[in-house]
């Protein structure tokens, strides 16, 4: 199978089926709602106007384009609709590596060439983002073809297969008609996803988050920069500000909207569903320099006389994150904290145990106004997991996690 770029296709000679140079290439497209992959037209400049030439009707590349048609079959070029004219739409334009975790710049497009039945036959197998491909279009038809091949195989290649490439559109209606959704860049860390983001220009910013799942964007908004995490929230809209916000972290949700004007907050709060509504605007109610204002209300709290399989059957039932499961807490019928259980003794212990049998001493907590300080103490001190808050009449109200430390040490830095 050979290869060929999309910087020696452009300007290529296209001869007709006659033989006759009819013509030269100016673009090369993609329609990805039928294959992502495989070239589906070349845009052909004539002396009559663009002209399309599907590449159904390409017998042949290698020294010019040689189509099975007459030039005077070739459709005029009147729109791109639904087309990813990869000129256009990607050389010099940023994408995202989805393996190398980062956005790149594109040099040139690098396709592989077969041929069935007479018919050629090009699907995109990368893209080239390093000095090559940057080279070959700089030098094309500056020096002899030759003399740039030695050259070109003297420069390290440094390409990204194109199952590896996630394009930027800008655009949502684009985004629908090319079908472009970030279904790779969303099986990523939330971490990776928001390095990569922050990279991004505020309009891709926008469009990488209109796309992904709300559960994937809500874990990379919540790994943003605090003043990206502001500028992410205020680019979209409300309705979709609202469906990313639900799906963090109570406390989470409760900080940034809490940075957000009045006005915006309000907007997006008024969107989001009762429950998840009432849980932030709880929390929006205290400081946030104080516990309470850096808790979580997502938490498993049981009985007393709970035993290890009750606990086993809540975190089967919990829909919060795993690391909020790392450990149970004990209330009584007041709703009065009585004890914490660490996770691994619950693993450990029969199913019949009770958990207050298993509950760790000393029992540590701290009140709903405590300072940063004296709770970020408190994890260093005792090498917690959670740390319990309480409020004035000793009822558990909600839990830090060493997560809401790191970002509480993160905004002071």
């Amino acid at each position: 199978m050979a290869t060929v770029s999309l910087s020696e296709l452009l300007g290529s000679t296209v001869y007709d089926a006659s033989g006759v140079a009819s013509g030269r290439v100016r673009e090369v497209a993609l329609a990805p709602q039928e294959d992502r992959s495989r070239v589906a037209l070349l845009i052909v400049k004539t002396p009559a106007g663009n002209r399309v030439l599907p590449l159904t009707a390409v017998s042949a590349i290698n020294g010019g384009i040689r189509a099975s048609t007459a030039a005077a079959e070739w459709a005029p070029a009147d729109g791109s609709e639904g087309l990813l004219l990869l000129s256009r739409d990607l050389l010099d334009q940023q994408v995202i590596d989805v393996h190398g975790r980062k956005v790149v710049r594109v040099n040139d497009v690098d396709f592989h060439h077969d041929s069935t039945q007479n018919r050629s036959v090009l699907r995109v197998g990368g893209v080239d983002v390093g000095a090559r491909g940057a080279v070959r279009r700089l030098l094309k038809g500056m020096v002899p073809a030759a003399a740039l091949r030695a050259l070109l195989l003297r420069v390290p290649p440094r390409d990204i297969p194109w199952d590896f490439v996630d394009i930027i559109e800008t655009d949502p209606a684009r985004r629908v008609k090319l079908k472009i959704s970030h279904e790779r860049l969303g099986k990523l860390h939330p971490a990776d996803i928001a390095d990569i983001v922050e990279d991004l220009s505020p309009d891709e910013r926008e469009a990488v988050f209109e796309t992904l799942d709300e559960g994937v964007a809500a874990g990379a908004l919540e790994e943003l920069e605090p003043k990206v995490q502001r500028a992410v929230l205020e680019s979209l809209d409300s309705d979709r500000a609202a469906d990313i916000v639900e799906e963090m972290e109570p406390d989470a949700a409760a900080d940034l909207l809490g940075d957000l004007s009045d006005e915006r907050s309000e907007e997006i709060l008024v969107q989001m569903q009762p429950e998840e509504r009432q849980e932030v605007a709880d929390l929006l109610e205290f400081k946030e320099n104080s516990a309470a204002g850096r808790m979580t209300t997502e938490y498993i709290a049981l009985p007393v006389a709970a035993t290890a399989n009750d606990a086993i059957e809540a975190m089967r039932a919990f829909e919060g994150r795993m690391e909020n499961m790392s450990t149970i807490y004990l209330t009584d019928s007041h709703g009065t904290l009585a004890g914490a259980v660490p996770l691994v003794k619950i693993v450990l212990a029969p199913s019949s145990t009770p958990l207050l049998a298993l509950a760790q001493e000393p029992l540590i907590s701290c009140l709903e106004d405590a300072k940063e300080k004296e709770f970020a103490e408190l994890f260093d001190k005792y090498n917690l997991l959670t740390l319990p808050v309480i409020d004035e009449h000793n009822q558990l109200t909600g839990v830090i996690t060493p997560d809401d430390v790191i970002a509480m040490l993160r905004s002071k830095m």
